[in-house]
């Protein structure tokens, strides 16, 4: 062995194995996070959490965790590499789902009982606004360029169109019935929600806030009020859309330039969010009346395996550890 050999095997005992990078997965019925292991598709740690979490997201560097306690009416903080909750911010009433804005300082959060958004600072732990919205707000984005937060209301069914400079609306947008969740895309120039009991998904123009496109779903063998289109995610370059169509039990997958649903996969029973490793070419959707989450593989798009968690998985969040 030369000289070079035997330091770099040096360095690499002193380093260690190389850690796996993450999903992680709020389980509402157990009021816990569980931490699954992308290369093993394993559960590896789960976390205590305050009563029902559903919303979770990461900061931008990672090491602070934010979870929608909701029915400890509390946003948690977590340190991922302990499990401890440091500390919890003030959130409003019955915190569903939240956006980070891109400064890495304020959490747009959905208070579903009370009828606004609340903008928490998560530096100073201090509310800066209180927006009100329609009725049951869930579904939270913001825009790349963080100048528009949307909150979808699910009994109003609309999508609120924010004003983050000045923390006001600007605009409100029909959408189909009980729209659930939204996300930015093509750069922040279009805005998706999806409707729950509509079974469709809506595309806006996020300069004018006009509808471009309606998306329908149908799922051979399933009945149509079994089709519930949920959370959804982006692939690399918004070529596709990945939907989760609840208790049809499953994705589909969609053409962003087209509109068109090119396939639908089979998951796990009542699929409501999802979340993709860190190329984007494994997918992990969480399936809360299964109680598992389904690993897909985004090329062949064929569900590769089922990973049991706690009860009722809802959001899913990634986290590299390299």
């Amino acid at each position: 062995m030369t000289r070079f050999s035997t330091f770099t095997s040096v360095l690499a005992l002193i380093a260690g194995p190389a850690m796996s990078d993450e999903i992680w997965v709020t389980n509402e019925r157990d009021d816990t996070v569980s931490v699954i292991d992308t290369d093993t598709l394993e559960v590896i740690k789960t976390y205590e959490t305050g009563e029902r979490p559903r919303g979770i997201t990461f900061s931008k560097d990672f090491s602070r965790l934010y979870i929608c306690a909701s029915d400890s009416d509390a946003v948690q903080v977590m340190d991922p590499n302990t499990g401890e909750i440091l500390h919890d911010l003030p959130s409003g009433e019955d915190p569903e789902q939240f956006v980070l804005h891109p400064d890495d300082i304020h959490l747009y959060i959905a208070n579903e009982d009370d009828a606004i958004t609340t903008v928490v600072n998560t530096q100073t732990r201090k509310v800066v606004a209180q927006i009100d919205v329609g009725v049951e707000p869930e579904g939270m984005a913001v825009s790349p360029d963080g100048k528009i937060a949307i909150t979808t209301s699910e009994t109003t069914n609309m999508a609120h169109w924010i004003d983050t400079t000045t923390q006001e609306l600007f605009a409100n947008t029909l959408v189909d019935s009980r729209p659930r969740h939204a996300e930015f895309a093509k750069g922040g120039s279009q805005m998706w929600v999806s409707s729950e009991i509509g079974g469709t998904l809506t595309i806006f123009d996020t300069a004018t806030q006009t509808e471009q496109a309606k998306i329908n779903f149908e799922v051979q063998g399933v009945h149509p009020d079994r089709v519930q289109p949920v959370g959804f995610e982006f692939t690399n370059g918004d070529t596709h859309a990945f939907v989760a169509l609840g208790p049809s039990n499953h994705i589909a997958v969609v053409n962003a330039e087209t509109y068109e649903v090119e396939d639908y996969i089979l998951v796990g029973r009542r699929v409501w969010h999802m979340a993709f490793n860190d190329d984007k070419s494994q997918l992990f959707t969480t399936n809360g009346v299964s109680g598992d989450v389904t690993v897909i593989d985004v090329a062949s798009r064929k569900a590769l395996k089922s990973i049991k968690v706690g009860r009722f998985p809802w959001g899913a969040a990634f986290r590299p550890t390299n």
